[in-house]
């Protein structure tokens, strides 16, 4: 069973890039673990095919090497944070209609032209000390937008952005993540359950 992890720097990791199957230090690592953990019957292979700085025109570029050639059984996106952080000096923001038909390129590329079960990760923002707040004026509608996408296309979604906000609770505002975007390995690990969680019964259906 081929799952594919797709994304940006939170889904890159530091992975080698020169192996497809090294899963590097992120969130990736540890659904991997935490799947084969639950599944030791059943032969995966993990793809992270995730790029630092990508935003979501990246994925269309690399649709057909990264995707379609790949022809994952289960195939996960987390992509987003860059069209906002990336256009947030001087909030040159992505038109949001741009950003809503760069995915929806991709996700439908995915159903025509592949088999695979698509889990949508939403990106967030947590609390941080360096002045992101702002980025919510243009990230909260994008991610309304991933999550009417996801009703449209995903077998799976997992609301990142509020899981964190739930497991802030009561913790230290910067447990997770130092700048408020880059998981750290606490961060990473509860991505990871959640994954591994949310993609159990994709890989029930498909055993």
């Amino acid at each position: 069973m081929k799952i594919l992890f797709q994304g940006d720097s939170i889904t890159d990791a530091g992975r080698d890039r020169n192996d497809i199957h090294n899963l590097g230090n992120g969130y990736p690592k540890f659904a991997a673990e935490y799947i084969k953990e639950d599944y030791p019957d059943v032969d995966f292979e993990f793809v992270n095919l995730g790029i630092s700085g990508n935003q979501t025109k990246d994925l269309v570029a690399r649709l057909e090497s990264d995707f379609i050639n790949i022809q994952p059984d289960i195939v996960s996106i987390m992509i987003g944070i860059n069209d906002t952080w990336h256009h947030a000096s001087d909030k040159s923001w992505i038109p949001n209609e741009t950003f809503e038909n760069n995915y929806r390129t991709v996700l439908t590329a995915l159903k025509e032209r592949t088999n695979a079960k698509i889990v949508i990760i939403e990106p967030y923002l947590l609390p941080s000390t360096d002045g992101k707040d702002f980025f919510r004026e243009d990230l909260d509608p994008k991610i309304q937008i991933i999550r009417k996408l996801a009703y449209e296309f995903a077998d799976v979604y997992i609301p990142t952005d509020g899981l964190f906000a739930s497991g802030l609770i009561g913790c230290d505002p910067m447990a997770y993540s130092g700048d408020g975007v880059h998981p750290n390995e606490e961060g990473a690990v509860f991505i990871g359950e959640y994954y591994a969680d949310a993609v159990a019964e994709l890989i029930e259906e498909l055993k």
